[in-house]
């Protein structure tokens, strides 16, 4: 789903925000004054990119949801405790903590960004051990490193061009990846509170039965939007030794098991379908494959032949 609001009404500017974010006061000086504001829904997640041509002050509350994306324009400087964080064009951010209040003090901005509520990150990673979703937390607002914050930037374009705002974002397939990745690379891109390294339990616990759970799991709902966290739960472990159990006893991961299942069932739809009324980029779509060129690679990997000449020899 996209939205899109535009105005020069200062009222129903600050009005928007409000209802888009949280409770925010607006505080504005000189005589242009337009606000722009476009949402792209992308499965759980949301892009925005937000232009305001127009210099003021917010003063916020706190957002209960998580905020990071890039400045493409203007200045976006914002103060949360006892960080403050000054941005100008190319400069990634993380947006103060869901629990605190902000201030920000905006010259003509032009920003993107995504909005991801905390809880959602379970569906990924692996919070501290014996921490909850609700235990997830980020330690700082900047980059760990230049290559994390390129790693950002080039994912949020990917999706914002591949997903967002076309088609595809009706496939639940692919919408629920595409936010996922995302979600993965905030992990990525950002210092947390996330554990990475399997514990002495998780390493006890990847073996074999956990991975024929696992298996089986993703074999019976490669058709759902089914993530991480769901195959972890289904085999009754943590992510983390999820991963270590797909690398120890398949050299493989999770994800690239659950692709290669989705692949066979595009393969088998290719197969059965008319090419009068089927395209390769609908079923890529469908079992959830944004790009139609990373599509055919895998394809032809496993095949030996394009997705194309599979549909052609019905």
């Amino acid at each position: 789903m996209t939205t899109l609001f535009e105005t020069t009404d200062l009222e129903a500017a600050e009005q928007m925000l409000t209802a888009t974010y949280c409770a925010m006061r607006f505080t504005v000086s000189g005589d242009q004054h337009r606000a722009r504001i476009a949402r792209h829904t992308v499965g759980p997640i949301e892009l925005h990119h937000n232009t305001f041509t127009m210099q003021f002050h917010i003063d916020a509350d706190p957002m209960r949801r998580l905020t990071m994306g890039r400045v493409l324009g203007g200045s976006f400087s914002y103060r949360s405790g006892a960080e403050r964080s000054d941005n100008e064009p190319g400069d990634i951010f993380l947006l103060a903590r869901p629990d605190e209040p902000y201030q920000s003090i905006n010259i003509d901005v032009d920003l993107e960004f995504t909005v991801i509520d905390p809880p959602l990150l379970a569906q990924v990673a692996d919070a501290g051990p014996g921490r909850t979703a609700a235990g997830f937390h980020f330690t700082g607002f900047h980059p760990i490193s230049a290559q994390a914050a390129r790693l950002w930037a080039a994912t949020y374009d990917y999706v914002r061009d591949n997903v967002a705002g076309t088609p595809a974002a009706d496939e639940p397939l692919l919408a629920g990846n595409a936010a996922r990745l995302l979600m993965a690379t905030a992990l990525a891109t950002f210092p947390s509170n996330v554990t990475r390294d399997p514990t002495i339990e998780d390493r006890r616990d990847a073996h074999p039965v956990t991975l024929r759970r696992a298996v089986a799991f993703i074999d019976a709902n490669a058709h759902r939007d089914v993530c991480p966290g769901d195959v972890a739960a289904a085999a009754h472990v943590t992510i983390r030794t999820l991963q270590l159990a797909f690398r120890r006893h398949l050299d493989t991961t999770p994800g690239a098991y659950l692709r290669r299942v989705r692949l066979e069932h595009a393969h088998r739809d290719l197969l059965d379908g008319d090419p009068a009324d089927t395209t390769v980029g609908a079923v890529a779509a469908h079992w959830g494959f944004a790009s139609h060129s990373r599509f055919t690679a895998h394809y032809h990997a496993a095949y030996g032949q394009a997705p194309s000449e599979t549909l052609r020899r019905r």
